[in-house]
């Protein structure tokens, strides 16, 4: 099994993404502590696969899910080079999520699935493929929202006993949530994490990300892009610092990552920005 990714990203929370590729032939699998998401990449290859005594044969497409539960081995027949992204899953983020969720997690019991199709997993596994292989620049909050996203939907949907959320019954009041707006301002140049900021108010991450949402209208990683936009188009409006500079000021991992979410939100990028700030300068 070889990686064709950048190194694996390891969050805090016990989450990892990788790109692999298996040759043709037998492959045999040990079980592994963390329960995996494998997400088939490219062109269809033939594949069979026996894990905890059930056998699949079929031809995975773009797309296709494995669910493998944690302490599963599992023995692959590739017919062809197999690419596939992989998710992994500690079973803490899964307890905790689970918990978060309003469960007990001893009676989580992810399933064993073979070659399945779900939508919204498969979006998210491509966030965070697109996101590694970048280079990761979106930092800690983004990686860790599509975290308790994938640790969220296999609760919900590919457990033994499928459940679903309970509502928090809670609100950000005016004062907790202006002392999240007031770490981020504080933060902002900085890698800010999903737990800094639940930890800010004293919440669980799950429960966090839906409160916010409910009282600002956007997901955390949403309202820090926007107030990262807004503040480097402050410092081009000021012209002191290079676009390169204002990126690292404003949070954003380089000048390009800071150019394309200018283009999305304002339609402009950041040396057309600065010239149209220039010259309204000169024409007052």
């Amino acid at each position: 099994m070889n990686s064709l990714s950048p190194p694996a990203q390891t969050g805090a929370n016990g989450f990892r993404v990788s790109l692999l590729t298996d040759p043709p032939g037998l492959i045999e699998v040990p079980g592994q502590e963390y329960t995996r998401i494998s997400i088939h990449v490219g062109p269809p290859v033939e594949v069979s696969c026996q894990r905890a005594g059930h056998y699949h044969r079929g031809t995975s497409v773009h797309g296709d899910i494995h669910i493998i539960p944690a302490n599963t081995p599992s023995a692959w027949d590739v017919r062809g080079r197999d690419t596939f992204l992989t998710l992994s899953l500690s079973p803490s983020l899964l307890h905790r999520v689970a918990k978060e969720l309003g469960h007990d997690p001893g009676e989580i019991e992810i399933r064993n699935r073979f070659q399945v199709r779900d939508t919204q997993l498969e979006n998210i596994g491509w966030a965070l493929k697109e996101e590694m292989e970048c280079g990761y620049p979106c930092g800690q909050l983004y990686f860790d929202s599509l975290a308790v996203a994938v640790a969220s939907r296999l609760i919900r949907y590919h457990s033994a006993k499928p459940v679903e959320a309970k509502s928090p019954h809670k609100r950000l009041s005016d004062r907790r949530l202006r002392q999240v707006f007031v770490y981020i301002e504080d933060n902002l140049a900085e890698n800010i994490g999903l737990v800094d900021l639940a930890s800010v108010v004293g919440l669980s991450v799950s429960h966090f990300n839906v409160l916010f949402r409910e009282a600002v209208g956007l997901s955390p990683h949403q309202y820090l892009i926007r107030r990262r936009v807004e503040r480097a188009k402050d410092l081009l409006s000021e012209g002191k610092l290079s676009i390169s500079q204002i990126a690292t000021e404003s949070g954003f991992a380089h000048q390009s990552h800071l150019a394309r979410h200018m283009r999305r939100m304002l339609g402009v990028a950041p040396k057309a920005l600065r010239k149209q700030c220039e010259s309204a300068f000169e024409d007052n």
